[in-house]
């Protein structure tokens, strides 16, 4: 099973990504042109996609929508003012045809803000009604990923969501030959698309 993670800059992707595969929280920078990751969580391989709010690098991610599962998007709830470009993302890439009935995990991150929003308001903010008329699954997950809170819970729903005989209590470890080949195709294809300020990071 492949999920990707996304969501737009600074909402918490790379701090959750670490916070699940290292067992502990990390102090990150902003992602400067595009960050890949994989991870194997039980029997769930995470993809993770950074793209340091860079609009025309967002076109390579259709590239890996191949053989998707799921879709985690991760949302920062304090950020009131972006929650409309959140939302626009979200059914953006919910809509691509190699995803369109796939479930979808959103985690609601910092939570611990006095200005979040609550699940709930999320759930109109972000239009998840449109999902149920597509009867495609859903589910918001509160999170503080610099607590290492809601991230298992999260992760959990997707796998019992995909296969209802899965537990993830086991811990997760990268798949860094999978980083590696990402990573050459990436480049392989941004050296075709003539984004020539485009700058990798890959850990």
């Amino acid at each position: 099973m492949r999920l990707l993670l996304s969501g737009l800059d600074a909402a918490g992707k790379t701090t959750m990504l670490y916070a699940a595969k290292l067992g502990e929280v990390v102090t990150t920078i902003p992602t400067i042109g595009f960050n890949v990751e994989t991870v194997l969580y039980k029997n769930i391989q995470i993809v993770s996609w950074d793209v340091g709010g860079r609009d025309k690098i967002r076109a390579l991610w259709r590239h890996y929508y191949q053989d998707t599962s799921g879709i985690a998007f991760v949302v920062d709830s304090n950020d009131r003012e972006r929650i409309d470009e959140a939302r626009v993302q979200l059914h953006e890439i919910a809509n691509e045809d190699l995803l369109r009935e796939v479930p979808v995990l959103i985690f609601a991150n910092k939570q611990d803000l006095p200005n979040a929003l609550s699940v709930k308001e999320l759930e109109e903010k972000l239009d998840v009604a449109k999902f149920d008329k597509s009867q495609r699954k859903w589910f918001i997950q509160p999170t503080i990923a610099i607590q290492k809170k809601g991230i298992q819970e999260g992760f959990q729903w997707m796998a019992e969501t995909l296969n209802p005989k899965a537990d993830l209590k086991a811990p997760i470890t990268e798949t860094m030959m999978d980083s590696v080949t990402m990573k050459d195709d990436l480049l392989s294809i941004w050296k075709s698309s003539g984004l020539k300020t485009l700058t990798s990071k890959f850990i």
